[in-house]
């Protein structure tokens, strides 16, 4: 599994839509699509913070790990 984003979750906590936080941070709406959908291979610092910056939250609050499963 790895690193999963809960973005969703915390937009939906905040009341808040993805275009807005898409404006908020300064990304355009198909980079936020791709982070929100865990398909992006990085995340920069500035934008992390900015992120957090506009929904009040943690890091912590929207990116997670989770182990694989051993076969």
């Amino acid at each position: 599994m790895g690193i999963i984003i809960d973005l969703d979750v915390m937009l939906a906590k905040k009341k808040t839509s993805s275009k807005e936080l898409a404006a908020a941070v300064g990304i355009t709406p198909q980079n936020l699509s791709i982070l929100k959908t865990g398909k992006a291979k990085a995340i920069r610092f500035t934008t992390l913070d900015a992120i957090c910056r506009t929904l009040d939250c943690q890091p912590g609050d929207i990116l997670r790990y989770e182990a694989d499963e051993p076969e």
